[in-house]
């Protein structure tokens, strides 16, 4: 076993064991499992989702179930039908069953110490306020806002309430993203000079995701942002200078309210770049690395399972995990020894203001620099 480096940008360092594959000398990630052993005499930490749509049923439940830290403990809800179907399969008792309404209500039940935000965009910042002021702990699905004020007010409710604040950034958690992390950062295969990431999907049509209202913009802000996320944690460095373009509307009925597709370039510090791609009419999985000595990649790279990897010397095949089961555990090991998220509020906020310089560089047709960015939107903020 070695123990690698700490990592940039919030990639915490990580243990693996070398194990040879065919072809290539691969790490073996150990489990987060492994580490984040739960003592018997503590008392696993009381969730709370708000929000039971796909994402909730499908995968959060299912992760709190294998959870060693947390346990499902309530659910907010405006159809008192999933409520009561919800009730009956999770055991919850009828007083941690809340509406929107009556959510403030919660901040009297001790039986929740974490409220999990599972709701569309333009309603992450009211939730996780007012979570925040009733006294919980809260992780933010991402984007974390429709925003940077938004964001800025989210972090700021939860620092004046002394709660922790993190985003739903589950492939943090993930082997063979972390591993492409270590691989860029340490220049296992020479400095990095350019990374491809490319997410998308064919969406289906009447979603809440295609009214801008309630979603902020189109798939940017839905699948792009784990292309800003894979540069940014594979390279370990921020992007400075964005371009980008706005595809052409093949269905103007499906996406008249938001973009359908979007292409755009970071240029990094080192002088890498990354070429990104996102679409809601294109299904696209890819995060790849192109380095000076070789290249290793991810395709698929983002989904909650069957990740595949390989590198220029052969595969690199590390374990499928359930992501979100780790995430949590780690977030409820946080809040039990007031330890600020690895993939806190301020990276949201980060990730939010990059997807805005992305906007805005569509928008205009000019390069965006990112220092520039920020500084004029202090000065119209002031």
């Amino acid at each position: 076993m070695r123990h690698l480096g700490q990592a940039a940008l919030g990639i915490p360092a990580i243990h693996f064991m070398t194990q040879t594959l065919p072809g290539h000398a691969s790490p073996r990630y150990m489990s987060e499992r492994e580490r984040l052993s739960t003592p018997a005499t503590q008392p696993k930490l009381g969730v709370a989702l708000v929000g039971l749509g796909k994402y909730s049923t499908e995968q959060l439940a299912p992760a709190l179930l294998e959870s060693k830290r947390c346990r499902l403990a309530g659910i907010v809800t405006g159809t008192p039908a999933k409520a009561a179907h919800w009730r009956e399969q999770y055991n919850i008792p009828e007083k941690n069953v809340y509406s929107y309404e009556n959510f403030d209500a919660i901040r009297d039940n001790a039986d929740i110490d974490i409220v999990y935000i599972v709701l569309p965009n333009a309603m992450h910042a009211e939730y996780t306020i007012r979570a925040a002021k009733a006294g919980k702990h809260v992780i933010c699905e991402k984007p974390m806002a429709v925003s940077v004020q938004e964001c800025e007010d989210m972090i700021e409710a939860c620092k004046t309430a002394n709660r922790l604040l993190a985003i739903g950034y589950r492939l943090h958690y993930e082997p063979h993203n972390l591993a492409m992390a270590d691989f860029g950062q340490n220049k296992t295969f020479g400095p990095v000079k350019k990374v491809l990431a490319k997410d998308g999907m064919d969406i289906e049509p009447n979603v809440w995701r295609l009214k801008r209202k309630l979603a902020g913009g189109g798939p940017l802000m839905d699948v792009g942002i784990y292309c800003v996320q894979g540069a940014i944690y594979t390279l370990g460095e921020l992007p400075v200078a964005i371009t980008a373009k706005e595809g052409k509307k093949t269905d103007l009925k499906r996406f008249k309210e938001v973009e359908q597709s979007l292409t755009w370039t970071m240029e990094f510090p080192s002088g890498a770049i990354a070429e990104c791609e996102t679409s809601y009419a294109k299904e696209m999985n890819l995060l790849r690395a192109e380095a000076e000595d070789g290249w290793f990649e991810l395709q698929p790279a983002y989904g909650y399972e069957g990740i595949k990897s390989r590198a220029s010397d052969g595969p690199f095949d590390l374990p499928q995990v359930r992501e979100q089961t780790l995430q949590i555990d780690d977030f409820a090991e946080c809040v039990s020894n007031n330890k600020i998220s690895k993939v806190s509020g301020e990276m949201g906020l980060r990730d939010v203001k990059i997807l805005m310089a992305i906007y805005e560089a569509a928008r205009t047709g000019k390069k965006v620099k990112l220092s520039e960015f920020a500084e004029k939107r202090r000065n119209i903020m002031h």
